[in-house]
């Protein structure tokens, strides 16, 4: 017998799914994948990210600091690679354990823990000054390790919606972290909110790390106007913004916490 039948935004379907074989939704959800926007230009390659050397961690824990100030020095493409990368890139391609066909069909295991291995997070990237890279406004695909154009967002607009902070209007690039808290609920229903909020965190963290382990500076921030930034961002519906990372060269003479 059918017990719950959820719809999931951006979808006109519906999936119905078994009371004694909640497992058949990895199933069907892989038949019908999560929609993109329709804005998206062709993909763009990004250099691979290193997964050996660099900064040591225990290194980068000590010297992490929250950076608001920055020059206008932009940002070299290798090192946004990098950082995409560890708060999101595949880990682990390689045939897993049965029960984790969710995880597979998204590309494979990531840098950040996720319950169920659902992957909830799409982190888009808004750009003022990086190398190699036309200003606007991009979504990461874990998958294809590389970036898709979806808009002309930049930081000075997208400051507008974060309260007028100036660390996102002198940012480099800010790095968002949005959900679709639907692929999670699908499986743990309304603990759902609580673990794609931890996963946002595990997330953003590991950028904060590697942003710092490459001499950048970085601001974990939440104070921002949630519908404002849906706007200018034109997300997708589902999609909602949790975290805003502004990454830039510090200014000099600034200090952090």
């Amino acid at each position: 017998m059918l017990s719950h039948i959820r719809r999931v935004p951006g979808r006109t379907n519906r999936i119905l799914v078994p009371a004694s074989a909640a497992g058949l939704l990895f199933s069907v959800a892989l038949l019908v994948p999560f929609p993109v926007s329709a804005q998206e230009s062709p993909m763009i390659p990004l250099p691979a990210a290193e997964s050996a050397g660099g900064m040591p961690l225990t290194k980068a824990l000590a010297s992490r600091r929250s950076v608001r100030a920055f020059t206008e020095a932009p940002i070299r493409l290798p090192d946004l690679t990098q950082m995409l990368w560890a708060a999101q890139g595949v880990t682990q391609t390689a045939p897993t354990p049965a029960g984790w066909k969710w995880g597979e069909w998204q590309g494979g295991l990531r840098t950040a823990p996720s319950a169920g291995a659902l992957y909830p997070l799409e982190l888009y990237l808004s750009v003022k000054a990086v190398e190699d890279l036309e200003p606007g406004l991009y979504r990461y695909a874990p998958r294809e390790h590389a970036l898709a154009r979806v808009g002309d967002c930049g930081p000075g607009e997208l400051a507008g919606a974060a309260l007028g902070q100036r660390a996102v209007a002198e940012a480099a690039a800010v790095v968002v972290v949005a959900a679709v808290h639907e692929r999670t609920a699908l499986k743990y229903g309304e603990r759902a909110t609580r673990y794609v909020a931890m996963e946002a965190g595990a997330a953003a963290e590991n950028l904060l790390l590697q942003a710092t382990a490459l001499s950048l500076g970085s601001v974990y921030m939440g104070a921002f106007d949630d519908e404002a930034v849906r706007r200018v961002l034109r997300l997708p519906e589902g999609q909602a913004p949790l975290v805003l990372v502004p990454i830039g060269h510090p200014a000099t003479g600034v200090g952090g916490r």
